[in-house]
């Protein structure tokens, strides 16, 4: 080995040492894509089955009840409620406590019995393509396939169930995709600049010296979240303008109402950016912890795939992250058009996720500031 190559085997000793001492980094290194195999591959379903149904039964006859059996034994459908009204699908629906609805006629027997052809309907929430596709794609099956036992199966004709897409009926993912983007930039951008924002400032030394100013801690943090929550409110306005403008999203529900229920899920991201700006070191530790918060907070909170489609862990996962909740606020009032008191639920889970994130990323400040 010639002298010249010392230095080099120096220089690679040197690294693997420091990318020892940096466990945080390492781990992460390793964690990242352990992560991202076990989300992609156990979690991210696109085949969606067993939807919340409601079911509508006019009829109320035994051809009627084989019918709902039908939809129940496709997988596609799950009865959650029989109902006696239609306004009372459009409300269920419209809150998101069904994504379908099946509504059997009066006449639907005795349309069997002459052979007239008999119909029904199905009400999807097309505000989910995937959903709704599947819900269609299910609809179709049974209508082809049911024959009720009273009806020759030889010469029966088939159900025509005729499937009706209510707030996306173009089944376009813009629609579905656009009002989601304004949470996952708004869980982006607060987590992470303000992680970075704060490292930056304790390793130029600045943070130190605001500490030492009669500033108190708590003026200290507010100054740090409230500019980075004025910024939120402007991406938020920028995203439904474009997509407004640019995809035709529809807005049919009340901006004052979303910008209200915005505030704790923008608050709740700012105390997680602040929580781990006290968990790390360096700004590339910050950006790599709050990528490692992203990931699973995109793919498990019902952003790009469906989470009925999830497993039942994954599913459970999902309540814990903020941007699953704040997800149904964006859509509920963007795409369905309901209302604020329709959400409370959602609402009343970011002002939780605001309160206990807030209270952590104080107590850490505070105490890695000692």
């Amino acid at each position: 080995m010639s002298i010249r190559q010392w230095p080099f085997w120096a220089m690679l000793r040197k690294e693997f040492i420091q990318m020892r001492r940096d466990r945080l980094t390492l781990g992460m290194m390793v964690g990242i894509p352990a992560i991202q195999l076990a989300l992609f591959g156990f979690a991210i379903q696109t085949e969606v089955r067993h939807l919340p149904t409601l079911v509508l039964d006019d009829a109320r006859t035994r051809e009627s009840r084989e019918l709902v059996s039908t939809l129940v034994n496709s997988t596609y459908f799950d009865v959650v409620e029989q109902v006696r009204s239609r306004e009372e699908i459009a409300d269920r629906i419209g809150r998101g406590e069904a994504a379908a609805a099946v509504i059997i006629p009066a006449t639907f027997s005795r349309d069997l019995k002459r052979r007239r052809g008999a119909e029904a309907q199905v009400i999807v929430d097309a505000a989910d393509p995937l959903s709704s596709q599947a819900a269609m794609q299910g609809a179709a099956l049974v209508g082809l396939r049911f024959r009720p036992g009273a009806v020759n199966a030889t010469a029966a004709t088939p159900v025509e169930v005729r499937v009706r897409p209510w707030y996306n009926p173009m089944l376009s993912s813009s629609t579905y995709i656009v009002p989601g983007i304004i949470g996952v930039l708004l869980s982006m951008t607060m987590i992470i600049i303000n992680a970075m924002a704060v490292v930056r400032e304790r390793e130029r030394g600045t943070l130190e010296q605001l500490i030492v100013t009669p500033i108190n801690r708590t003026s200290l943090m507010l100054g740090k979240i409230i500019p980075f929550l004025l910024v939120g409110y402007v991406q938020m306005s920028v995203v439904i303008l474009l997509g407004r403008l640019l995809f035709d999203i529809p807005i049919r529900g009340d901006l004052t109402t979303l910008y209200l229920l915005a505030f704790p899920f923008i608050v709740a991201s700012l105390g997680l950016g602040l929580f781990f700006s006290t968990l790390v070191k360096t700004q590339a530790q910050a950006m790599q912890a709050g990528f490692l918060f992203i990931l699973p907070n995109i793919l498990l909170s019902g952003f790009m795939f469906p989470r009925a489609a999830m497993p039942h862990l994954a599913q459970w996962i999902g309540l814990a992250l903020p941007l699953t909740f704040f997800l149904e606020v964006l859509r509920g009032v963007l795409l369905r058009g309901i209302g604020a008191s329709a959400l409370v639920p959602e609402f009343a889970a970011l002002c939780g996720f605001a309160v206990v994130i807030v209270a952590m990323s104080v107590r850490r400040f505070h105490k890695t500031l000692e």
